[in-house]
């Protein structure tokens, strides 16, 4: 399955120069935050595919208006073509703007998602703006990732974690991807396509679920 990435950047080539046909054979986008709405909504037009997001820092215009046609998975465990994402936006809290949380309060959204997420039997993909600490951050404020993220990957053994927040244009020395033990945790800033791998069994739990890919 192929997965259309996007963060914090908006493409030129996907959006101002786009052309009929460059999001063929995309079956998901997923927006790790940070992206102006119109943007996202042009994607989930051109593409005709489900196209999930969390929100970034900065992404305080979608309180009011959402982008349209796209789905919120912040705070959510969703199955969508198969697969069990869970959404957790936001950034480390370095001043009073909006999507901004102390690594407690994102472990207190964390522990109220984990029943969800242990019935389930785990998560295939986590989708979130900031990194995991350790894991692809920076050692300025605004830039450290979450801790509380580590013993939620290590419990619900997602194959991977994308996420935004940290461009490497600006001069921050990161790379795409890392492992954190069996899991890829991928920077998404910018656009990305890659390819995941559904599981191949599923527990009763997971087949009740709502596929938001087919409302």
């Amino acid at each position: 399955m192929k997965i259309l990435l996007v963060a914090d950047e908006e493409s030129p080539y996907l959006w101002d120069y786009y052309q009929p046909g460059r999001l063929k054979g995309i079956d998901m986008i997923i927006s790790c935050g940070d992206l102006d709405r119109h943007y996202l909504e042009f994607l989930v037009t051109m593409s005709n595919v489900p196209l999930l997001y969390v929100p970034g820092n900065h992404d305080k215009t979608y309180i009011e208006r959402p982008p349209e046609g796209c789905d919120c998975i912040d705070d959510r465990l969703v199955k969508c073509k198969g697969l069990r994402i869970l959404g957790l936006g936001g950034c480390i809290r370095y001043n009073y703007g909006a999507y901004q949380y102390t690594d407690n309060e994102m472990k207190k959204r964390i522990q109220r998602l984990m029943p969800r997420i242990m019935l389930a039997g785990g998560v295939d993909i986590i989708v979130t703006h900031a990194p995991p600490r350790g894991y692809g951050d920076q050692d300025d404020y605004a830039h450290i990732g979450f801790k509380s993220f580590l013993p939620l990957i290590n419990r619900s053994h997602p194959q991977f974690l994308f996420h935004g927040h940290v461009h490497p244009r600006y001069g921050f020395q990161v790379p795409r991807f890392v492992m954190c033990g069996n899991t890829t945790v991928y920077n998404s800033v910018g656009w990305h396509i890659v390819d995941v791998t559904p599981p191949a069994k599923q527990g009763l739990a997971f087949k009740l679920m709502k596929d938001i890919s087919m409302q």
